[in-house]
């Protein structure tokens, strides 16, 4: 059988269409019988065909630094790098532009790494708050054609267009009309992965990004996945790769190809799933916009620090931002976690479960900081960063909780004020030396990670 090809754009597309078995000698010699048989597959074929979901997977092209250089021209076709003032400043590469990838710089990656790197960068701080509303603004186009919307991050999204084909097209045309209203309205650009299936969609959007529709018809996923680098596959991080080259694994079809008794012996559970995504098998629902399982805030010092003061005072900062996010979205808090990095980039993590679900800043601050003292004796820490986890619809503030109407009162008035007026519009007299910038602004029930990449 011939490998299908996906289609990228309007090319045109060679698939493969699974073969009608021949009919046996017996049932042919029945007269009657061998074309009753081909009508039963024909049916079959017809019901499978009718059973097909069509995911479509889209993702912004370098969110953030698009962003910044459709809003600055004289930013346009230069490298952009954001998550900084500079190449000296500390913290981490948010997103790319494409012009600076070509000089290796990668989400993630230290600034002044990215600086070596790319000179010629020009840096430009985060803005959360712009590109949460632009988000919003992606994520309404999007809900023009279905109302099954799963957002993965805040600038990608999977979309499930079943039944809906008849109001709006195929799945490439609906990826065609969403590429278009992208650039018309937001003067932005985003790749599409149209398949039967998340997985699949997922690989067939990043494969020929920026500014890509990649279809893959069904029954061709696992011919469309074989030739694919096997880092291409989802749940393969480094640790998996560097474990399957032991078996000469290099490709998804070299993995599709090992028994999967092989793989479960040396990853347990995991190496049947593994097995499973590498023969184009993957999940089909799209959940709408599903809730955070999360909100978190984190900050990176200008210099590393193991003033408990300074360490103190940031948690309070950074509980502010998770607190004021649930308390504006009306969802409370069982779980309080931190994360803390030392100077030599060891991360480590801790986390809580309350007596009661919270939105409280200082009961997440009394608990954060509990968790982190015990953890940075004797460490000069690069960053911290506060979350608050298994999240639920607000009720009713617990009756024990201890909070009395009065203090309700005067946080819900804070909140308000920044609302109107900005985050820095009133703040706490101990947090005015504390330089920790704002959270992204979005509704955690139904906002992803975030993510620019």
């Amino acid at each position: 059988m011939r490998a299908a090809q996906p289609r990228v754009g309007s090319d045109p597309l060679r698939a493969t269409t699974p073969a009608i078995p021949h009919t046996s000698p017996a049932l042919s010699s029945q007269g009657r019988g061998a074309p009753n048989y081909l009508s039963q597959q024909r049916c079959i074929m017809a019901h499978v065909v009718a059973a097909t979901k069509t995911i479509l997977h889209v993702d912004l092209d370098a969110f953030f630094a698009a962003v910044e250089q459709r809003d600055n021209p004289q930013l346009r076709g230069k490298p952009v790098v954001v998550g900084g003032g500079g190449p000296n400043d500390r913290g981490v590469v948010s997103t790319a532009s494409y012009e600076a990838r070509v000089f290796g710089v990668r989400s993630a990656m230290p600034l002044r790494t990215a600086g070596v790197l790319c000179p010629g960068a020009i840096f430009v701080p985060v803005d959360g708050r712009k590109y949460a509303a632009v988000s919003r603004q992606v994520m309404d186009i999007l809900r023009r054609f279905t109302p099954q919307i799963e957002p993965l991050s805040i600038d990608e999204a999977f979309l499930d267009l079943t039944g809906a084909e008849a109001l709006f097209g195929t799945g490439e045309e609906v990826g065609q009309k969403i590429r278009q209203a992208i650039r018309d309205e937001l003067q932005l650009t985003i790749s599409v992965g149209v398949a039967s299936n998340r997985l699949v969609a997922k690989v067939a959007s990043d494969l020929r990004k920026p500014d890509a529709l990649v279809v893959v018809p069904p029954g061709t996923e696992e011919a469309f996945l074989a030739p694919l680098a096997i880092e291409r596959l989802w749940g393969v991080g480094a640790k998996t790769r560097a474990a399957l080259t032991d078996y000469g694994v290099k490709t998804i079809g070299d993995l599709a190809a090992l028994p999967v008794d092989i793989l479960v012996r040396r990853f347990g559970s995991h190496g049947a799933t593994l097995s499973a995504r590498a023969r184009g098998v993957g999940e089909t629902e799209v959940g709408g916009d599903v809730a955070a399982k999360s909100i978190s805030h984190e900050h990176t010092f200008d210099v590393d620090t193991d003033d408990w003061a300074v360490i103190q005072r940031t948690l309070l900062a950074l509980s502010e931002g998770v607190g004021g996010r649930l308390r504006s979205s009306h969802v409370l808090a069982a779980t309080v976690a931190v994360k803390i990095r030392d100077t030599d980039f060891v991360t480590v993590t801790r986390q809580r479960t309350l007596d009661d679900p919270t939105d409280s800043t200082e009961v997440i601050w009394r608990a954060a900081t509990s968790l982190t003292r015990r953890e940075v004796k004797g460490m000069r820490v690069r960053l911290l960063g506060v979350a608050a986890t298994r999240l639920s619809e607000q009720q009713q503030i617990p009756l024990f909780q201890v909070e009395d109407d009065r203090h309700r009162r005067v946080v819900e008035a804070s909140d308000a004020l920044r609302k109107r007026y900005g985050p820095r519009s009133i703040r706490r007299a101990s947090l005015l030396e504390a330089d920790v910038g704002a959270p992204f602004e979005r509704d955690p029930r139904h906002a992803p990670t975030e993510k620019g990449e």
